[in-house]
Formats: C-alpha cells, structure tokens, sequence
C-alpha cells in the first residue's frame, strides 16, 4: 500500500476490498439498483426530486451491509436517507433489505464518501448525518486515512442546515479520543459534555452487542450545527 499519495492520488479513508457477492445481492443490485442507487454527477441533488417529495435527508457514510440504515429507515418513514457506500457487496445487501421492507424512503450512491459531500450535496442541505464505526486504522501511521479529520468536519458542517447534527460512533477508544478533540474544536457544537448516551434510534449492531457482551466499550458522539 502506498502511504504516500501523490496531489492527484487522495488520501483515502478506505481500501477497495474484492469478494464474492451472494445470489441474493446480486439479484437485488440487477432488479432494486436501477431505481434505487443513484450515479454520482457533480452537482448538487434535487432531494424532492429524488424522493417524490419534501422531507428531512439524512447522510449516512459507510452503512456497512445496510442493517442499521434498513431499520433506522424503517423507523423513520418521515426522513429521507441517502446512504454512501463504495463496496458492491454492502450496496447489493441494502438493496436487499429495501426490498424486503419495502423501503422507498432510501437512495444509495456508490462513490467516494468526501466528494458526495462536496459535489452533490448543497450547503445546509442536510437534517443529519452518520458516520457509525468507520475504520479505526489502529496503525500510527495510518491514523491520516482517519475519516473524521479537521477538513472533513467542516465540510460535513457547511451542509447541514442550522439545527442539523453530525452523528458519530466507535468501538476503538483512541479513534473516539480523536473525534472528541476534532469536533471539538470545528464550528459545531456538542450535544453532551464530552461523549453522548447512544440515541435510543441508533440500532444495535450485532458486532457491537457482542462487544459489549465482552466488555468492549462503544463511543457515541452527537454534535449540532448552531442555528
């Protein structure tokens, strides 16, 4: 791995992993992807337009396999979400959980997390987003390719709207020590003295339930831009 990108190679927060996608994904990215992922364009998305309607969109980055963006959609069929992953593999499982539940209050982009923020999301756009258990990159020398870095957390702020929130979470105390002390000194501002009570809404993830059966801490940390 190359540590050191050139200026036309971005550092990245993530690492493009092959595998192998099962019948039922592949399946939904054939039959849901259509109408359900959007192309990336660099310009700023019509929300009402992508959705059929006005409503509050919420950004989640890295959803994983989609099963907390399945049921917090679920939960919320007042909000929009839009949620950003770059693995085939977690877009087909959303999209399998979409139809499923039959979820028309979900979109997926598949691209780079950074450049939908700056491209197709407008400034103060935004009623919330969720970066839940990004990489850690436990490695000192990897600790640049940390998602929630100064520049991100700033860019996160211009577009949500006043009163929106930046909602983050992680099992790797050292990671939840950074994010502490980035958010703490961007323009946003904390929710609780120092880490949150996790959100009743934020589902319980199966890797972190085992975790905490082991006695593995989890940080949650909900930030709001001022209105």
């Amino acid at each position: 791995m190359d540590d050191n990108p050139s200026p036309q190679r971005p550092i990245r927060s993530y690492v493009l992993r092959g595998g192998r996608m099962g019948t039922g994904q592949q399946r939904a990215l054939a039959e849901l992807g259509p109408r359900y992922v959007l192309p990336y364009t660099a310009q700023p998305m019509d929300f009402a337009a992508t959705f059929g309607r006005a409503a509050p969109v919420v950004l989640e980055i890295g959803f994983g396999m989609g099963d907390a963006t399945a049921q917090v959609a679920a939960a919320a069929p007042e909000r929009d979400l839009i949620g950003v992953e770059v693995h085939e593999a977690g877009v087909g499982a959303l999209l399998r959980h979409i139809g499923e539940r039959g979820l028309e209050n979900v979109r997926i982009v598949r691209h780079d997390a950074v450049e939908v923020l700056r491209e197709m999301i407008a400034p103060a756009s935004l009623a919330g987003v969720h970066v839940w258990f990004p990489d850690p990159w436990h490695k000192k020398r990897h600790h640049k390719r940390r998602l929630i870095q100064p520049a991100f957390v700033e860019l996160v702020a211009s577009r949500l709207a006043p009163g929106g929130y930046l909602h983050c979470a992680t099992d790797w105390q050292p990671y939840a020590e950074q994010m502490l002390e980035v958010l703490s000194a961007s323009t946003l501002a904390n929710t609780a003295a120092a880490y949150a009570e996790r959100p009743a809404w934020r589902p319980l993830t199966k890797f972190e339930a085992r975790g905490l059966r082991l006695g593995h801490g989890v940080w949650d940390l909900v930030f709001t831009r001022p209105r």
